[in-house]
């Protein structure tokens, strides 16, 4: 979870420094990915009782805003 955390804010960054759009592109659909991989590794924890749902809850929250933040990034520039 830490990878796909951190690797959320990394592949962000590096679409605002891409320099074409097929770049940009390409880098928020890895956000996407990771962002999705974080949440099956939260809804993991909370199944398997290492984390409870209420401090879980938060950081689903977040992961589910992100998701749309960059979907609606990825529609603005006509690519989806």
């Amino acid at each position: 979870m830490l990878r796909s955390g951190t690797s959320v804010g990394a592949n962000y960054r590096e679409g605002h420094r891409a320099k074409s759009d097929s770049d940009i592109v390409n880098k928020f659909e890895s956000v996407l990915q990771e962002l999705d991989e974080t949440d099956y590794w939260l809804d993991l924890l909370v199944r398997s009782g290492i984390l409870s749902a209420q401090k879980a809850e938060a950081l689903i929250k977040e992961t589910n805003e992100l998701t749309t933040i960059v979907t609606k990034i990825k529609k603005r520039m006509g690519k989806i």
